[in-house]
């Protein structure tokens, strides 16, 4: 062992008393997998990686071409705060390779880290803050997960109305222990729902914070006998689950979209960001709303944006400029869900907002009325457009688009097809009990 470098990490895993390390990475769906290895295997980690089989993961590798290798982003290095302190596990995300020391295609991470390299070559860092909603319901006394509430507090209540706050209060300390900058947390509009604020920063790093984020919550509400779910919409006739992302560019750590000589102190180049958003809206539906029960969420008559329009204030619109302005300025886009894979979502959101600053594309003027209320002839009148309301239907719209398709890569848009067409053949083919109720008295 030559390496300083590596003689250096050793010794910090050692002086953690961590005994066992998960090498973590994600699938095509933003899963996260891992491969546990006890503590004397982490040189064999850190020099030359380890290798797995991706044949069996949700988009990766045909079994001819199932090799690959897990090598650990060290900058990922983490102690699992809810692990037993005695003999602790550590986990590092992971970049995958194949053979002949080749990034490997398939791998989330590697896209987005292709499309960050492109933003650097214009000289731009892409920064998001990203917004997670989640539920929190009761298991049964199977420990099978339900969709029995919790509690039922409303948009910012408290204990007793909000029975999860301890649990809240559990998830922020251990993510705080894990390098997360809480900014807020409080209960969400629905029965049960939540919401949990970290800091924004580069697209790399929250991406990596948003698997983890799921993966905290989801395993300490296992602990407490309880369940998380970041499904996007769990029950009819309630708001969904939504991920609202904040994007802005920077240029030497200046936001480029603050420009204080202008009316609202917004840049140029922040709306032709916004152009290139809205003109590529549709296939990014495809990336921020994954499932078939994306799709519930996305529906009029809650707060989830249907039309492909902007605002500075406006909420019912796709994307929203909050009114911060400074290193603040950023804009929102709020038609994603916790559902999506992260690295996806941020690479097409940078590919987008890239496109509309290339070929300088001004969106249109902003809506600052209810969308709701206009009229089917106003709403064309404007040109407002609408998100597809089906998963089948938003991957067309991907497979149209050829700066997203680009940004991707043909192994990802390949699988992310190939499990829209076989999610909608399963929907398809399933009987739902809205169908039984419906039918079997009257006919």
């Amino acid at each position: 062992m030559s390496d300083p470098n590596v003689s250096k990490m050793i010794a910090r895993i050692k002086a953690d008393n961590v005994q066992f390390i998960r090498l973590q990475f994600n699938d095509i769906l933003g899963i996260p997998k891992n491969v546990a290895i006890p503590v004397v295997q982490v040189e064999k980690a850190l020099t030359g990686g380890i290798w797995i089989d991706g044949s069996s993961i949700e988009g990766f590798a045909r079994i001819d071409e199932s090799d690959m290798i897990l090598k650990p982003d060290w900058d990922t290095y983490q102690i699992l705060p809810w692990r037993p302190s005695e003999n602790r596990v550590a986990r590092f995300i992971c970049d995958v390779y194949t053979y002949g020391n080749k990034p490997f295609e398939g791998d989330p991470r590697y896209v987005l880290k292709r499309n960050l390299n492109e933003a650097a070559k214009l000289g731009y860092t892409f920064n998001c803050g990203p917004e997670l909603e989640f539920f929190v319901f009761k298991r049964d006394e199977k420990g099978y997960a339900t969709t029995e509430f919790v509690d039922h507090g409303g948009y910012f209540d408290l204990a007793p109305s909000d029975a999860a706050e301890d649990l809240r209060r559990e998830i922020i300390i251990a993510l705080t222990e894990m390098g997360f900058e809480i900014e807020a947390s409080h209960h969400e509009v629905a029965n049960s729902q939540h919401e949990i604020d970290f800091k924004y920063g580069d697209a790399l790093s929250v991406a990596d914070k948003v698997i983890t984020f799921k993966f905290a919550v989801k395993t300490l509400a296992l602990m407490k006998g309880l369940h998380a779910t970041f499904m996007a919409k769990p029950i009819a006739g309630i708001c969904g689950t939504g991920m609202h992302t904040h994007g802005s560019l920077s240029r030497d750590g200046e936001n480029i979209f603050f420009d204080p000589s202008t009316e609202d102190q917004t840049s140029e180049t922040m709306l032709y960001y916004i152009g290139g958003m809205m003109k590529h809206a549709k296939a990014l539906a495809r990336l921020g709303n994954p499932t078939i029960n994306s799709y519930k969420r996305l529906v009029p008559g809650f707060e989830a944006p249907v039309y492909i329009t902007w605002s500075t204030a406006n909420r019912s619109v796709l994307i929203r400029v909050p009114s911060a302005r400074g290193n603040s300025t950023r804009a929102e886009l709020r038609s994603p869900d916790p559902m999506c894979n992260p690295y996806l979502l941020f690479a097409g959101m940078i590919a987008a907002g890239l496109d509309g600053i290339k070929n300088k594309i001004l969106p249109p003027p902003p809506t600052d009325v209810n969308i709701y209320e206009l009229s089917d002839a106003e709403k064309k009148r404007r040109g407002i457009e609408m998100l597809p309301s089906s998963l089948i239907e938003a991957n067309d719209e991907l497979l149209k688009d050829k700066v997203i398709c680009d940004a991707l890569g043909p192994h990802i848009v390949e699988n992310l097809t190939k499990i829209a067409i076989a999610e909608n053949e399963s929907f398809r083919q399933a009987v739902h009990p809205w169908e039984v109720e419906r039918y079997i008295n009257n006919f």
